[in-house]
């Protein structure tokens, strides 16, 4: 993983760019694809609900001890964005502890994107002190577990809303190399 000069997450093909409200018309195109909603359910936003929807994530969590991270995926050869990774940072047993998400639209699919975004995201939040990385990801959806088991989750007998709980736990004393 690289790590541009604002602090944001890169990867070998991209740029990691906080969400703005603005990032909405661009991203109801790139998520416009009914199929991507199978596992998570929901249907595609327009441009203008994505864009209340981001005011209101950038508005940050209610909860003072809860940090909302998110940030759109740059395919810089190709100049546009291909999806986002997301993690909700929150106060852990352990120490701090982060639940991940993903998506790549349909067109850059297969391309290992998904996978590079998360781990960037995720070695991000190493460097950061985040003990505990969960994810939860439908049973049926073999591409999202192949990302989160290249994170380094594993998955647990926990379930959620018909997901299963993956996770990484970093052992305290022990550094997490990216």
């Amino acid at each position: 993983m690289c790590v541009a000069v604002d602090g944001a997450p890169r990867s070998a093909r991209l740029d990691l760019l906080p969400l703005r409200a603005g990032h909405a018309g661009e991203m109801a195109r790139v998520l416009s694809d009914p199929a991507l909603y199978a596992f998570t359910g929901g249907r595609p936003e327009t441009a203008g609900e994505l864009r209340a929807r981001y005011e209101r994530v950038l508005a940050g969590s209610p909860d003072p001890a809860v940090s909302w991270l998110n940030w759109m995926l740059l395919l810089r050869d190709e100049g546009c964005l291909t999806g986002y990774v997301q993690a909700t940072i929150s106060p852990g047993a352990a120490g701090p502890e982060a639940e991940i998400a993903w998506v790549v639209g349909a067109p850059w699919q297969g391309r290992g994107l998904a996978r590079e975004a998360a781990r960037a995201l995720t070695g991000w939040l190493d460097a950061r002190g985040v003990r505990t990385i969960v994810a939860h990801i439908h049973p049926d959806h073999h591409a999202s577990a192949s990302v989160a088991r290249a994170c380094g989750l594993t998955p647990t007998g926990h379930w959620h809303d018909g997901e299963r709980r993956w996770q990484r736990d970093v052992p305290e004393g022990i550094p997490e190399t990216a």
